[in-house]
């Protein structure tokens, strides 16, 4: 069912009546307010949340200041407005009014700022100090509402790209506006990838790639372009993408660019992370291995196994590549594992880390007996049973720590007692109980040799049918 909306007027309105008539104090009247739609079923996004100020109210009109600073834009579009201080305040206005909330953008949206922020990216289109103010102001007006984005202002975008790409700051704003229309929206992603951004992002890299910002803004526009996350179409060209950036060489850019910054964490993490979103086919897996991706990532965890951030961003990165079986054996004969160990060792008590080191595991571990032995020798069972009663109420780790046990005894059932006896039974029946793991969970228990109960839910016979 489609939530009930109602207007800011309408909201308004009522807040004022509860000030008038109820004589409120503005406080109460708008919690009452609140209250009142959200016990009617009503969505209040839309809606921002504050007392209206009367007309003539300390000489301010009643129109709420997001849609006061917009007046102000529109006037610098009718050239009433002229100083370029004041344009500079007029756009940070903005900026800061949509970036309170979601009910500030959008009343900002309902109000045809989108439009007008086009309009002034074109007026400024050639101002190399305006134009990464006014992008960041477009940005900060896209931020959860890609809709307003459109065909012309794609192309806009795409053609700042093209032309100012050795233009850090222009760059930076320019693929950060890109990135912020294209989250959960497939038709906008669909649309640049159409307009060449793949290719235009392989240059931005190429040709930044000494600037740390842009390189991260970059590595986050490919990555939104291999998402699935729009639920308004049943079947998004996430694959499709990933194939076409690395088609454009994205795999040898990106590890040429990690090799420069193999030393920063943030930037090898961000790498590392848009490398394994890419990993979505074995030859992709393997190629990367061959260009010597492996080998980089590897040094990238070992010398920053402090950072949370880039453990679980190298874990999340071997875990898809090690999709392929030849890889997994290069990650085990690099050492892998035991740098797994200790990372996830070291970091026990951040889920996340948790959960992309066991997804990992289990990845390597699959189908291969002696990466079993090698992992088990080298103490990771108990690692997983540490987390595991660290960790009790996140249904993700959870959910990673019983599908790498599974898979450490699936074809191993000499470690079924070694690991019973570490507890595992009664975790992974904490796990099944408290969380979204019924089938992982059963198929830990089952291949440990524990107790499950497993339905036979068809038999392969033919039901009467009822006439």
């Amino acid at each position: 069912m489609t939530a009930k909306r109602i207007t800011q007027d309408t909201f308004d309105a009522v807040v004022k009546e509860n000030i008038e008539e109820f004589e409120m104090s503005p406080e109460e009247a708008l919690n009452d307010a609140v209250e009142q739609f959200k016990s009617q079923g009503v969505d209040l996004i839309n809606i921002i949340k504050a007392v209206p100020k009367a007309d003539g109210e300390n000489g301010s009109s009643s129109r709420h200041p997001v849609l006061q600073s917009l007046d102000e834009l529109n006037e610098v579009l009718q050239g009433v407005i002229t100083d370029e201080k004041t344009i500079q305040a007029a756009l940070g206005k903005f900026s800061s009014e949509c970036s309170i909330d979601i009910s500030h953008r959008i009343a900002a949206g309902g109000n045809k700022a989108f439009p007008t922020m086009k309009y002034l990216v074109q007026k400024y289109r050639k101002d190399a100090t305006m134009l990464p103010i006014v992008l960041d102001t477009l940005s900060a007006l896209l931020n959860g509402q890609p809709d307003l984005m459109d065909t012309e202002g794609i192309d806009m975008l795409c053609n700042i790209l093209k032309e100012d790409v050795t233009s850090e700051v222009i760059t930076k704003s320019c693929v950060r506006t890109v990135r912020l229309s294209c989250i959960m929206h497939e038709m906008n992603r669909r649309g640049f990838v159409k307009a060449d951004l793949i290719t235009l992002l392989m240059g931005v890299i190429q040709d930044n790639n000494q600037s740390k910002e842009v390189i991260k803004e970059a590595c986050g526009a490919l990555r939104v372009l291999t998402n699935d996350d729009d639920v308004r179409v049943p079947f998004g060209k996430a694959h499709d993408h990933a194939k076409m950036i690395v088609e454009a060489g994205a795999l040898k850019t990106i590890l040429d660019t990690l090799k420069i910054h193999v030393g920063d964490a943030s930037v090898a993490g961000d790498l590392s992370l848009t490398l394994g979103r890419l990993a979505v086919r074995n030859e992709f897996c393997q190629e990367i291995v061959d260009l010597g991706g492996l080998k980089l990532v590897l040094q990238v965890l070992n010398d920053h196994i402090n950072s949370r951030a880039i453990v679980k961003q190298v874990m999340s990165m071997l875990k898809a590549i090690a999709g392929n079986d030849q890889v997994k054996v290069a990650i085990m004969n690099s050492g892998g594992a035991l740098i797994l160990i200790q990372a996830v060792s070291r970091h026990i008590k951040h889920a996340g880390v948790c959960e992309a080191g066991f997804a990992a595991s289990a990845a390597i571990t699959l189908r291969n007996p002696l990466h079993c032995t090698m992992v088990m020798e080298a103490g990771w069972a108990p690692v997983i049973i540490q987390a595991m009663q660290i960790h009790p109420k996140v249904p993700a780790m959870q959910k990673q720590a019983c599908m790498a046990l599974r898979n450490l005894v699936a074809r191993s059932r000499e470690y079924c007692s070694a690991i019973v006896a570490l507890g595992a039974e009664a975790l992974i029946q904490a796990a099944r109980a408290n969380s979204d793991c019924e089938d992982e969970a059963k198929a830990a228990l089952r291949d440990l040799g524990c107790a499950v109960d497993l339905k036979e839910l068809w038999k392969g016979e033919k039901a009467p049918m009822n006439k």
